[in-house]
């Protein structure tokens, strides 16, 4: 008699094994995130911020709520719910990076995309700022997206901790923390108020994240923005640049004539700064000093070259 076939319940119980062992083998790889030696001996050893509260994250709505503790940090009180029409996508069962920044920005802070991987992350938190990660909690190829919020660490215990689904100071070893997070290119973000700065920032991305705050806020609420980056890059001539622009537009004008000239004493090739500062002096009567700086700028090349020989004519 003939044997009944075995061939289609054997090749489930072996795939579900050699997944079995996949999982196994993804989890056997995770290995801790190593720390600089200037991170490892500068770093706290542990640090945890008291004040983010706690919102319990709804399925498909963990980016409103980690939103909603990440600006409750930064001082913006908000509603989940608030925010859920302005993040959730239900096409897409979720929040997605671009909406998540937009929300923030809606909000009046700036979302800073965090820099330095894993160590950045930690240095964040010994700031004080709470970073919104995005982990995928599954595999690569069958992503489950997943945002938390990063509130402290604890090096000696090699522990993470994080707001995460409907566990407040959840703690997750670093390892398999950051299994979940470099699926995302270890994405995330810190919310701060005009005036506050990530731990690590650099200038293009500084001006960046600043400058799309002001496409929605305005020049003057990015004034403390653009001020504390020029402080903090003081040898760059950009973030000079762009805090005389949001000056004159804010009606400061001996200011942005200050931040010119900083512009113009840090890169003397910088076209754009001779020609807004000689317009400037010659607005304000001092027509010598004007033509000087206007000159500056017919000397260099770029678009503002034109425009400079014009107001010389």
């Amino acid at each position: 008699m003939q044997q009944p076939s075995r061939t289609i319940p054997d090749a489930r119980l072996a795939g579900v094994f050699a997944l079995v062992l996949l999982i196994i083998s993804l989890s056997g790889c995770a290995t801790t995130p190593s720390l600089s030696a200037e991170a490892s001996r500068t770093l706290a050893p542990d640090t945890l911020i008291e004040d983010v509260p706690f919102h319990g994250q709804r399925e498909y709505q963990c980016g409103p709520a980690s939103l909603a503790m990440a600006l409750a940090a930064s001082g913006v009180d908000v509603e989940v719910d608030t925010l859920i029409p302005q993040v959730f996508l239900p096409g897409k069962e979720g929040s997605v990076q671009p909406e998540m920044l937009a929300t923030v920005r809606r909000q009046g802070r700036i979302p800073f995309l965090l820099e330095g991987g894993f160590e950045g992350l930690l240095g964040e938190l010994a700031a004080g700022h709470p970073v919104v990660v995005m982990q995928n909690l599954s595999l690569p190829w069958w992503p489950v997206w997943h945002y938390a919020v990063a509130i402290g660490y604890d090096r000696r215990a090699q522990q993470m901790i994080l707001h995460s689904g409907m566990s407040p100071r959840q703690r997750t070893d670093f390892d398999r923390f950051d299994a979940t997070w470099s699926r995302s290119q270890r994405w995330g973000l810190v919310a701060l108020a005009p005036g506050e700065l990530p731990a690590r920032i650099d200038v293009t991305s500084g001006m960046q994240a600043i400058s799309n705050f002001e496409d929605v806020q305005g020049p003057e609420a990015a004034l403390p923005a653009w001020q504390a980056l020029a402080e903090r890059h003081d040898d760059a001539a950009m973030p000079y640049f762009a805090l005389g622009n949001a000056r004159h537009a804010s009606g400061a004008v001996d200011g942005a004539i200050d931040a010119f000239r900083a512009a113009t004493d840090r890169d003397p090739t910088l076209g754009a700064a001779w020609l807004n500062l000689g317009l400037l002096l010659q607005a304000q009567g001092q027509d010598s000093a004007g033509r000087q700086a206007i000159a500056r700028a017919a000397e260099l090349p770029g678009p503002w070259q034109e425009r400079a020989r014009r107001q010389l004519d």
